[in-house]
């Protein structure tokens, strides 16, 4: 995928520097026996199902690194490089995802019982989108960006997961408090136009940012470079290969789990299991209280569709890195670099809670089921990254 997240991915660093000349055996084992064994726990401890689910998590992992899927460096290049090409990527995505999933939300299918990501709209939602946005240019990456640059071995992501762990737990107890501010029920834009008119709509919405980002590129004179694709195995991938992995593994999510792919809810509760192992009784706050809070709080972390699919991602980012040959070759950050990590984390750890999920959960599976929340989600989300694009250059981030 063009325009790499983050510190570049794996395929991508190696294809760029030289850096990737032989498989990583160790991480690759590792990353592989983990996988094995998670595999096999899972599907004996939970279910098959879940076990599933897992190596799809992997499947992900593997493309977002191969391909240099990263949502943060997509959005930033549009505006300082006038390089279209990664938002492009994310919109011809969610719109091959909208094809599917809203007819299979919208019940056309006899029997199949799956629900969509659709969420109220309100002041909690603008508000914890534009911190988001804000958050993932200062952490250099979103809830996928950071996992998958974490499998591919980055020091920086590990404080930046830290953060962004906390700052979930935080927004999980304010949460109820901003929903009682001004806002309204979710709208799925299927009940309003039919199913036909909602496809039309989205489609119209994605094409015109598409279209906003070639009239930029044209004005700037920008001609992207020609990058040749890399094996299979190794990578880089190209668009195709990469944007067509995440489809069908989110639309086999939705079938296997009856929701679209997520990432930043297992993050709230990781940290909501910490705390209660260090004394803290989180079942006493009332996002703890509602049914799935309460269930996923007294269950195993292996019961929990989005931490076991997380878990997955990371390990399958680890071993499509250690094939490309480029298993932690980032640097460890400096403090700059590190306090803008910590930063970041927390703003979009406490902004996912606010806003209903991230790029994945709010951004892709929002405008994917038909959810006016997820244009909302988009605009807001890419005002706070206009401003992370500012501060970015104080935290020793170039852009």
């Amino acid at each position: 995928m063009s325009v790499s997240s983050e510190p570049l991915s794996g395929a991508r660093l190696g294809a760029t520097t030289g850096i990737a000349e032989a498989v990583d055996r160790t991480a690759l084992f590792f990353s592989l026996a983990a996988l094995t064994l998670l595999t096999l726990l899972i599907g004996y401890e939970v279910s098959p199902k879940m076990a599933s689910l897992f190596l799809i998590g992997a499947g992900l992992g593997v493309a977002l690194l191969h391909g240099a899927f990263g949502f943060t460096a997509g959005w930033r290049n549009v505006v300082t490089r006038r390089d279209g090409r990664g938002l492009r990527a994310q919109l011809w995505v969610i719109g091959a995802t909208a094809l599917l999933f809203v007819p299979l939300i919208n019940g056309l299918v006899p029997g199949l019982a799956v629900q969509g990501a659709i969420a109220p709209v309100g002041t909690s939602l603008i508000v914890g989108a534009f911190l988001f946005g804000l958050g993932m240019q200062l952490g250099n990456g979103c809830g996928s960006g950071t996992l998958f640059t974490l499998g591919g071995g980055s020091g920086r992501m590990l404080i930046t997961l830290a953060a962004f762990i906390v700052g979930s737990v935080v927004g999980s107890v304010h949460l109820p408090w901003w929903l009682d501010r001004p806002g309204f029920d979710p709208v799925n834009l299927a009940e309003w136009l039919s199913v036909p008119g909602a496809l039309a709509l989205i489609l119209a919405g994605l094409a015109a940012v598409g279209a906003w980002t070639l009239t930029a590129e044209r004005k700037a004179g920008f001609a992207a470079p020609v990058s040749a694709a890399g094996r299979f195995w190794r990578g880089p991938w190209p668009l195709l290969w990469a944007g067509a992995a995440l489809v069908v593994l989110n639309l086999l999510t939705l079938l296997i789990a009856g929701h679209p792919w997520t990432i930043t809810y297992g993050f709230a509760l990781w940290g909501a299991k910490a705390a209660q192992a260090l004394g803290l009784d989180m079942s006493a706050y009332e996002f703890w209280q509602w049914p799935k809070g309460a269930e996923a709080l007294s269950t195993s972390l292996l019961a929990d569709v989005t931490s076991v699919m997380n878990i997955g991602l990371v390990l399958g980012a680890m071993a499509a890195a250690a094939l490309a040959g480029s298993f932690a070759k980032a640097p460890f950050p400096g403090m700059r670099s590190a306090l803008g990590a910590v930063i970041g984390g927390l703003l979009m750890g406490y902004g996912a809670r606010l806003g209903f999920g991230c790029n994945i959960g709010a951004f892709l599976g929002g405008i994917a089921s038909g959810s006016l929340h997820g244009w909302l989600w988009f605009a807001s989300a890419f005002a706070g990254t206009l401003v992370g694009i500012r501060l970015r250059p104080l935290f020793g981030l170039g852009n």
